[in-house]
């Protein structure tokens, strides 16, 4: 169970950090999701190649293989609250330098965003198994949901507001620096909750904390983060352009996208809540495998006339799987600090493993000029997901023996 000193941590407002945990997750998929619609378009107006063009993707999670392991030590040495608030801050500027004209602009300010977002990444569990400790399920489906919602909007409108509304993809992409913005504003009020105390008592947990790199759980927590990160920035990136492949024209391919994402979103609150109340969520791990390898195997095999049937199976997978990945920092630790390190190790070697996806699906399909291959690649990543999922799902903690079983949570 939580340590109960945790408490003292609680804001004395509960509805303000639940509203600033809601607009931030908001920030964290959106300068992402919005790419992929217009990747052809970046593509031919910057006149890179389709390997440079999956790079826009990569960049961010390169970002956030590098700077993860250090956010714990951040937040700890200078305040979890203050550490958010500069992250947003350089989240809005690295959206208005990816903006301007050219490559460079490009790339540097989808570099600064990618560091921004990877710190709230690796925050954002921690603060909700340091305040909501037995409500982490809930919680975390509430921070997925929002996350996933704002990820799945950015992706339908994203087109429509570069050629219906003349933005062009540079204003495509802009726009979503008024919401990154809009988050500076709702998280100031948390600076009042900023105290030396806060800093103090993580410091006390480390004191008597375990190395999370030594242990064999985290790392297949670790593994599963990246597999089911990978397989969700591919099909971020390309799906469009997979389905125009197959006749589907640029606006319907960004819809398209937009509601795999949405077919995600009721199970990116219920697997939290139901992962929370299991021992083990090893039929859970099972099921998303399932649905993963159905979706794949659609997109190669089916009828184009269902296609919309494999993107929904697609999605409903990835929110089994993107949920399981945020429950195990919490369940598989045992306070907030260990969270954390665990969240900063997943998303440093997890998105590093990601990293590679849509840089080589784009040079699989240059060198095959065919989306077959690209496809087989995630059907090996389902399965492998489902093999260090099982582990992942063992019901301990990570500083653990084998034999050392976990309580239950709530």
């Amino acid at each position: 169970m939580p340590n109960k000193q945790n408490n003292k941590f609680v804001p004395s407002s509960v509805a303000l950090i639940i509203l600033g945990i809601i607009v931030i997750a908001a920030n964290l998929r959106t300068p992402l999701t919005s790419v992929g619609p217009l990747v052809g378009f970046i593509r031919d107006d910057v006149h890179i190649s389709n390997t440079l063009a999956g790079l826009i993707t990569t960049v961010p999670l390169l970002a956030f293989a590098l700077l993860s392991p250090l956010v714990p030590k951040l937040g700890r040495r200078y305040g979890v609250e203050r550490i958010i608030l500069i992250a947003l801050i350089l989240l809005t500027v690295g959206i208005v330098i990816r903006s301007l004209s050219g490559a460079v602009h490009l790339f540097i300010g989808t570099a600064v965003l990618g560091f921004a977002i990877a710190v709230c990444n690796v925050l954002l569990p921690s603060i909700i198994k340091r305040d909501f400790p037995n409500k982490i399920g809930s919680m975390t489906g509430v921070y997925s949901i929002s996350m996933n919602l704002s990820g799945a909007i950015a992706s339908g409108i994203s087109v429509p507001l570069a050629i219906t509304a003349g933005l062009k993809w540079q204003g495509a992409l802009a726009v979503w620096g008024i919401l990154s913005f809009v988050s500076i504003l709702c998280w100031l009020p948390q600076l009042r909750n900023q105290t030396d105390q806060t800093a103090k008592t993580s410091q006390q947990m480390a004191s008597n904390d375990v190395n999370v790199w030594r242990s064999p759980l985290a790392w297949q927590v670790t593994i599963f983060m990246g597999i089911q990160s990978m397989v969700f920035y591919v099909l971020i990136a390309w799906l469009p352009e997979i389905l125009k492949q197959q006749g589907i024209e640029s606006n319907q391919s960004g819809w398209y996208l937009s509601i795999m994402q949405l077919a995600m979103l009721p199970f990116t609150f219920i697997v939290p809540v139901i992962a929370g109340r299991m021992s083990s969520q090893r039929l859970l791990v099972v099921i998303t495998t399932i649905l993963l390898l159905t979706g794949t195997l659609g997109l190669l095999y089916g009828s184009s006339n269902i296609i919309l049937l494999w993107i929904i199976i697609l999605g409903i997978g990835g929110g089994f799987a993107f949920s399981l990945a945020m429950m195990f920092f919490g369940l598989r630790t045992e306070n907030a600090h260990q969270a954390a390190e665990l969240s900063g190790m997943a998303q440093s070697i997890g998105y590093l493993l990601a990293a590679l996806g849509p840089a080589l699906i784009g040079y699989l399909h240059d060198a095959t000029n065919s989306w077959n291959l690209p496809l087989f690649i995630l059907l090996g990543a389902s399965i492998l997901l489902f093999l260090v999922g099982i582990g992942a799902a063992n019901n301990r903690f990570v500083g653990s023996q084998n034999s050392y079983e976990m309580s239950r949570k709530g």
